[in-house]
């Protein structure tokens, strides 16, 4: 179900920039966007490639997605405070959407700077890069320069926004506690294990899963998110009786790089702590409606929330962003 999921994820990312194929070298932006970028096949106003390739924001190896991707959005100039202007003025003026699409394209590597920022809470730079650039694409859609903010800076919050939603989302998916079984696992593993080897015995993965009343497969993936290193359990070794032949590796569909896991998994405590002292901080109306929106397993509606408060449904849309960016600027303090 990951690599499906990857594979979806590099699929909608790496369509922003195709590489040249036959003399056209057209770039596209992902379908899913705001509707000012869905539409228009003309090619005129695309940026033209860049000579200078000097600007490099990560170097990896060759057949890495990420450094292909950096080194295609690499190939599109950056726009000078006048082009900019123009092109911002001419959105506003005319929605063009081969405009919007420039402005996109030239701040690209904006994203990428951005989303290299947060990798130590998430470890596929890719999913948050993604992310990033659909809240690019809000940001060009949204912006006017009569405001006097350059739309880089503009466009940073956006960015941000987005990635750190998207974050959240999968933090509230993979923390340790959601079901019965996990709670257990969570409270007593360690324990238990402690309690068998105390007697003098080493407990054994079929051992330990009958003294708990839990599956197998449930004590694995406990004992690899407790574990610091990762190394507790082999995935070598043979599954219990009870669960018939194999090994603890055929229970896992896929299994992540070792160190991007341990990297993703303390990025997940430093979040995790910090947003305890982040909660802290709101007034109990705001600390609910965070909880109901951003924390629960199933966000309550914006409609469920109004009529909750007594307020309308934009009301809490408006207090949702609010209390979003002010955990963006929290966060930003941690996250790095």
């Amino acid at each position: 179900m990951v690599n499906t999921k990857k594979k979806k994820i590099h699929k909608k990312t790496s369509n922003l920039l195709n590489e040249e194929q036959e003399g056209n070298s057209t770039a596209t932006l992902p379908s899913k966007s705001i509707s000012l970028l869905e539409e228009s096949d003309s090619k005129n106003l695309l940026p033209v490639p860049a000579t200078n390739r000097n600007l490099q924001v990560y170097t990896g190896d060759i057949t890495d997605p990420l450094t292909l991707y950096i080194r295609e959005i690499n190939r599109y100039d950056l726009l000078s405070p006048e082009q900019e202007q123009a092109l911002t003025q001419a959105l506003k003026e005319t929605g063009d959407i081969e405009v919007a699409k420039q402005l996109v394209m030239a701040n690209l590597r904006l994203v990428v700077k951005i989303a290299m920022e947060y990798r130590s809470a998430y470890a596929n730079v890719m999913d948050l890069i993604q992310e990033g650039n659909i809240g690019l694409m809000k940001a060009v859609s949204k912006y006017d320069s009569e405001r006097g903010a350059k739309l880089s800076y503009y466009a940073s919050w956006w960015i941000k926004s987005y990635i750190l939603k998207f974050i959240l989302d999968n933090f509230r998916l993979i923390k340790i506690g959601t079901t019965n079984e996990q709670k257990k696992l969570f409270y007593n593993l360690m324990k238990e294990k402690e309690r068998l080897k105390a007697l003098g015995i080493d407990p054994t993965l079929e051992q330990i899963s009958k003294q708990l009343g839990v599956s197998e497969k449930s004590v694995v993936l406990m004992e690899e998110r407790l574990s610091p290193s990762g190394k507790e359990v082999s995935l070598e070794q043979p599954l219990g009786s009870s669960q018939g032949s194999g090994t603890l590796g055929d229970t896992i569909p896929h299994q992540q790089n070792l160190e991007a896991e341990v990297d993703q998994e303390q990025g997940l405590d430093i979040l995790n702590a910090n947003m305890e002292k982040f909660l802290l901080t709101l007034k109990e109306r705001d600390r609910e409606i965070f909880k109901k929106r951003l924390l629960s397993e199933i966000p309550d509606s914006l409609q469920k929330i109004a009529d909750q408060y007594g307020v309308s449904r934009e009301r809490i849309r408006q207090i949702e962003e609010r209390l979003l960016k002010r955990l963006t600027v929290y966060m930003s303090e941690f996250i790095r």
